[in-house]
């Protein structure tokens, strides 16, 4: 199996429920507070290893409790630490979770993450091989992302984004991308399809929420649907999928068949609530009912 390489961001997640999204000065009584490990790095590492990767991590959390609890959750589901660093003097970052119906709307204070480096790129990548996967997303300095997927690129690794949240300034590295998997908000910020081809981009990987997912090359597209679940908590839904695609892939697995595992994986992630806890083991995806 192909290793998993994971470059991105660590955070405290702080989730509560609210009937609505209260409008500006407005004050609304919520329910069911959580504090839960994320970040769509650690999201997508520890979505990749529950569902049957080798994967590493590198990223960077503060010297401070939340730094301390999120390398420890990540350890306990099988991922390589050793490249996540601390960063003095910065704060852990931290989400911010409004979930409504379903849905979520999140706030981000990249705090550590901010501080992640080339210095720890390139270590993290010393450990690569040809082959192996590299999946990353732009939580972190889109500078140092770029550059992660150039060096990626550069050891014949098979790399994959998630472009969230949306920065433009990743065009100028999509010749470095061989998978992109935008939703259709970001699909929209960055321009569209014909946009990401003629800046370089090989595949894209649509996700439509409740509709499935788009597979896309600049010849053909093709929608595939998904499996119908009655959603409690999408938090992490959209980083199951990435993980899950990594883990097919490194399996072996085609294209078509990685991404209808972690489609999968990803509607049963949205019947629990939570974030990285959410997250199915591959035993249970393969088990569930079709």
């Amino acid at each position: 199996m192909k290793k998993i390489i994971v470059a991105g961001s660590l955070n405290m997640d702080m989730v509560i429920h609210a009937p609505y999204c209260p409008s500006g000065g407005e004050t609304l009584t919520g329910d069911d507070f959580m504090m839960n490990c994320g970040g769509k790095g650690a999201n997508q590492a520890t979505a990749a290893s529950k569902l049957g990767g080798n994967v590493m991590m590198c990223g960077r959390v503060g010297n401070d409790q939340f730094g301390t609890a999120l390398s420890q959750n990540l350890q306990n589901c099988g991922v390589d630490t050793r490249f996540v660093r601390l960063a003095e003097g910065v704060c852990t970052g931290i989400a911010m979770i409004i979930v409504t119906n379903g849905e979520n709307r999140i706030i981000v204070d990249a705090g550590a993450n901010a501080c992640l480096n080339k210095e720890d790129i390139d270590s993290v990548l010393s450990a690569a091989e040809p082959g192996d996967l590299f999946l990353t997303q732009l939580e972190n300095p889109v500078e140092i992302i770029g550059y992660g997927l150039q060096r990626a690129k550069e050891r014949g690794m098979l790399t994959v984004l998630n472009p969230a949240p949306a920065d433009v300034s990743i065009m100028e590295y999509l010749h470095c991308v061989d998978l992109i998997l935008p939703n259709e908000s970001e699909l929209e910020i960055l321009g569209g399809k014909q946009k990401l081809f003629q800046a370089g981009a090989r595949t894209i990987i649509t996700t439509l929420g409740s509709r499935g997912y788009e597979i896309a090359t600049d010849r053909v597209a093709r929608i595939y649907p998904c499996i119908r679940v009655k959603a409690i908590d999408t938090t992490a839904a959209g980083d199951t999928v990435c993980g899950g695609l990594a883990a097919g892939l490194a399996r072996g697995e085609s294209l078509e068949e990685a991404m209808a595992f972690g489609s999968k994986a990803a509607s049963i992630a949205c019947t629990r609530k939570g974030a990285a806890q959410s997250v199915p083991f591959r035993e249970e995806v393969l088990k569930y009912p079709k």
